[in-house]
């Protein structure tokens, strides 16, 4: 298995595709102005506490009051309210917890009301991003991610990863971390840890601790409601996360942010900067990797299966709906065969397309019937480990009597939606359909134009793949007899992101020539 990160810098934002084993698994788009990304840390002032929520709405700048449950203010928050107020007031001035006196925990039934009250300030961490018409989530248990490392204040516990089974290597991470972090302050070990050296641990946490700092000296000076720590991007957060082994290359289309990443790269994996590179090809990144035509073919409500078969996708308030179709899928084994055969593809893609699009809430699939208890047994397996790649939390539920498989799955974040639907080139949404279109006469008309009137001297020609293999195939193409024609040889390149009828010039520095 190996895993690739392509990053396209774009005009307003930057688009990060993650792929293991060329197939597409992840899509992020990363926005400048984006203030509520998960993990940021702001000073909020309580706009209403509802005791009937056991909740309160919290102001932290977004167009919509946060939502604040009793069960998210965790059960340090008396100690992170006190520092919080010491700070503002002035009497907290060293972020250090060495000489902090800890509050008593909350109950873990309590109420809202009788902790917090309107018009306090409060420091809090986005949980989950807005979505829809919703403000964002939020959580007061503030906690910072490092590589190795998660750092939480107001705590002493040391927490370590389930997946890490060997007895001794948890033994000594739960040594060297009880030796080297400060009082009042816990730590969740993470799986990366395994087998790291003293030193990259360590550094780890004075990262963290560094991070804190600049919190505590943001929070200072802030005023509600005030972003006092913000997360990481979204590149090195899945670098953070994510960097292992298995990553074989990072492709970057901007020169600073590849030096930037690289960097960072070094940084936190030391030796395994190579593996970041810089794309300066002519087609745009996400079509020389095909992330284009996979977005085309995974992002619309009919999703296509290798054997033949189709995945249904609706999207309604409540949930999501996807009907598995064998399609013109034909074998020998039988009926009870092929069913299955589809249905464990199908699980597979189901698994990638959730992670992909980031689907929240609850989605119902309906498989094709099967008969046998085995096969739907089998299924029920196979469709837990294709998920279990899934970092968002995740519950499924056996198949019912109807055969329908039930699963929840974390939403931290808005679903990424992408309309792959095309604006019909013949009557350009009208449903008037024009007597005839001259469209290769066009281009060639406009390509006599640019190179005799305007004296372009090098030029290529994007299209959609169908119209370029119009112009290229055959003995005597037409591309053939431009150049028979105008004594100039015109490369022409399919781009599967253009609609049927859209076109383009591009000059060699690979920028579009205006027409």
């Amino acid at each position: 298995m190996s895993l690739e990160l392509v990053v396209d810098s774009r005009v307003g934002g930057i688009w990060l595709a993650l792929m293991r084993d060329g197939k597409l698994i992840e899509l992020h788009e990363e926005q400048g102005n984006n203030d509520f990304n998960v993990g940021d840390i702001y000073l909020g002032k309580v706009r209403k506490v509802v005791p009937s929520l056991n909740a309160a709405f919290v102001d932290v700048g977004f167009e919509k009051d946060a939502f604040l449950h009793y069960l998210d203010l965790g059960p340090q928050f008396n100690s992170l309210n006190k520092f919080t107020k010491d700070t503002l007031n002035g009497k907290q001035n060293v972020a250090d917890l060495m000489y902090f006196r800890s509050e008593k925990d909350i109950q873990k039934e309590g109420k809202i009301d009788e902790i917090i009250s309107s018009s306090q300030s409060i420091l809090v961490q986005v949980a989950k991003e807005p979505i829809s018409s919703k403000g964002p989530r939020l959580c007061a248990e503030i906690t910072l991610a490092g590589r190795y490392l998660v750092l939480v204040p107001f705590s002493d516990k040391i927490s370590i990863s389930q997946k890490i089974r060997d007895n001794e290597e948890r033994d000594r991470l739960k040594d060297l971390l009880e030796s080297i972090k400060p009082k009042n302050f816990g730590v969740i070990i993470r799986t990366v840890a395994a087998n790291k050296k003293v030193e990259q641990i360590d550094q780890d946490l004075k990262n963290l601790l560094e991070k804190w700092k600049v919190m505590h000296d943001n929070l200072k000076v802030a005023s509600p409601p005030k972003r006092v720590l913000g997360e990481i991007d979204k590149t090195s957060s899945i670098l953070r996360d994510l960097l292992n082994a298995d990553f074989s290359n990072i492709h970057i289309n901007d020169e600073t942010l590849f030096n930037d990443v690289k960097e960072y790269v070094s940084g936190i994996a030391p030796g395994r900067e190579k593996i970041v590179k810089f794309y300066d090809g002519k087609l745009s990144i996400f079509e020389r990797f095909g992330i284009n035509k996979q977005i085309k073919s995974l992002f619309g409500k009919k999703v296509p299966l290798a054997s033949g078969g189709y995945l249904i996708i609706e999207h309604t308030e409540a949930m999501h709906v996807i009907d598995v179709n064998s399609g013109n899928r034909k074998g020998a084994e039988g009926q009870e065969s092929n069913a299955l055969s589809t249905n464990i593809e199908a699980a597979e893609e189901i698994a990638r397309v959730l992670q992909l699009r980031d689907m929240g809430g609850i989605v119902c699939v309906d498989f094709i019937d099967m008969h046998d208890r085995e096969n739907n047994k089998l299924l029920y397996e196979k469709l837990k480990e294709f998920m279990q790649r899934d970092r968002a939390k995740h519950n499924i539920l056996p198949p019912s009597k109807f055969g329908v498989i039930e699963i929840t799955r974390q939403r931290v974040r808005p679903e990424t939606d992408i309309n792959t639907s095309e604006q019909c080139p013949t009557c350009n949404g009208t449903g008037e359909v024009q007597a005839s279109i001259l469209f290769a006469e066009e281009i060639e008309s406009n390509l006599i134009f640019l190179l005799e009137d305007r004296g372009v001297k090098q030029l290529t020609l994007h299209v959609h793949p169908y119209l370029q293999a119009y112009f290229t195939k055959g003995l005597f193409s037409k591309r053939l007899k431009w150049f028979f024609k105008y004594k100039k040889w015109i490369p022409i390149r399919g781009i599967t992101a253009y609609h049927l009828l859209q076109y383009s010039f591009m000059d060699k520095n690979n920028e579009e020539i205006p027409l």
